[in-house]
């Protein structure tokens, strides 16, 4: 069994991961109307209208055309994402799509895959691939382990128009070498993926970070973590930053376009407030970053969101609130034990198939419809074959037994909705 210190560790980064990426999304409304980030807007706030573009400098309403005018001389942009929203991702697609329209040369940036996978982005672009073949020499449910259908239509349009894709990130074994040791302790291979100067320094980053650990009410989770393993947790997610900000100015740089903008998809975590890839971004490009976020503005039930801090990002765009994603998670966060065959369970999410079902923290994931778990991969590829309202065998590992545990996959009512 592995060390509760590590496993503390693990269910951390595994939190992280969900609040940087999720939060917002889930009307977050005190990781909206935090005063940190550009001094100039961070004091004031500036209204999210449905299905409409904010400037956060002025306040006032745009539409698309207009954006992309307003973007003419950016040479960086950042779109925030919630991972598993057709909203979001609607976004992207709609803004790489004006851009185009606009004239501009454009290049996408990848978080979802480590920068050792370029050749098969090349190769997609190119037409050499078909788009299981893609997925699947591409180790998108291992690189990944969103459903594609998400990011299906950007690929596609990128394919058609043939923009060049760049995978901006590292391989995540060095996230978690500076997560577990820091960046001082290194190994000369780990630093070798990854770029020199990483600012790890910023209060406004810090406060930020622990706030995604917190609902509206105060702290949550992490609160007994020391200052060592907050300020690890931190260089992890500066680690981050930095590589995909790095490897997307080269990219950039190495086109020799003054015509050119890279545009990075990446979850919103990594764009609010201007204090994760554009911070870094900074030491290696003297041109103009920008960022869009889409917030959601509105349910059939009402508002959810009136407004953000001006200084969440440069521009927003309000989309409606989803219920839920559109396809289905097992709702667990799983690592590999120390000598254990499987994947351990260290999270279960609250309301999830995975919870409704009966699986628990500690249970080690056997098999998922008679398939072996011997990766995380396997695992992922599975559960996106699912829809809304099928079913799963999943067999557990639990007390030196394995337990067969059927799994349906439906959506949760919250209490408070469910009259």
């Amino acid at each position: 069994m592995p060390k509760p210190d590590r496993v503390l560790r693990l269910a951390a980064l595994a939190l992280l991961a969900v609040s940087l990426s999720a939060a917002p999304a889930q009307a977050a409304g005190h990781l909206l109307h935090l005063a940190i980030g550009d001094p100039a807007r961070k004091d004031r706030v500036a209204p999210v209208v449905l299905d409409g573009i904010t400037d956060t400098s002025t306040g006032q309403a745009i539409t698309l055309p207009e954006l992309a005018a307003r973007l003419a001389d950016t040479r960086l942009l950042l779109i925030g994402e919630e991972h598993t929203s057709v909203e979001f991702h609607d976004v992207q697609y709609r803004v790489l799509s004006a851009l185009v329209a606009s004239g501009r040369h454009v290049m996408i940036g990848l978080e979802m895959y480590p920068y050792t996978e370029q050749p098969f982005l090349d190769d997609w672009v190119g037409g050499l691939l078909t788009e299981d073949g893609f997925v699947r020499l591409s180790r998108w449910y291992a690189n990944w382990g969103y459903n594609w259908l998400y990011y299906r239509d950007i690929f596609r349009f990128a394919q058609a128009h043939a923009v060049r894709m760049f995978a901006v990130n590292t391989p995540r074994e060095v996230v978690a070498a500076v997560r577990k040791k820091g960046l001082a302790n290194l190994t000369p291979e780990e630093a070798a993926h990854i770029p020199k100067g990483i600012d790890v320094d910023s209060a406004d980053y810090m406060a930020f970070f622990k706030a995604t650990f917190a609902d509206e009410t105060g702290p949550v989770h992490g609160a007994g973590m020391s200052d060592e393993m907050w300020k690890n947790m931190l260089g992890a997610q500066a680690t981050w930053d930095a590589t995909m900000g790095f490897n997307a100015v080269q990219a950039l740089q190495r086109a020799n376009d003054p015509k050119a903008i890279m545009v990075v998809l990446v979850g919103s975590g990594h764009v609010a407030y201007g204090l994760g890839i554009e911070r870094q971004a900074r030491h290696w490009l003297d041109g103009r970053i920008t960022s869009i976020i889409p917030v959601p503005a509105a349910t059939a039930a009402g508002p959810v969101v009136r407004d953000t801090q001006a200084s969440y990002a440069n521009f927003t765009w309000g989309v409606p609130q989803e219920l839920d994603s559109a396809y289905p998670m097992l709702g667990t966060s799983e690592a590999v034990g120390e000598g254990e065959a499987g994947r351990r369970v260290i999270i279960v999410q609250d309301g999830s198939p995975a919870a409704m079902a009966g699986i628990k923290a500690g249970d080690v994931l056997q098999a998922f419809d008679g398939v072996a778990l011997t990766s995380g991969d396997t695992l992922n590829r599975l559960v996106a074959g699912k829809r809304w309202g099928d079913t799963a065998t999943v067999v557990v590992r639990r007390g030196g037994a394995d337990v067969a545990i059927p799994v349906v996959f439906r959506r949760s009512i919250p209490e408070k909705d469910n009259k």
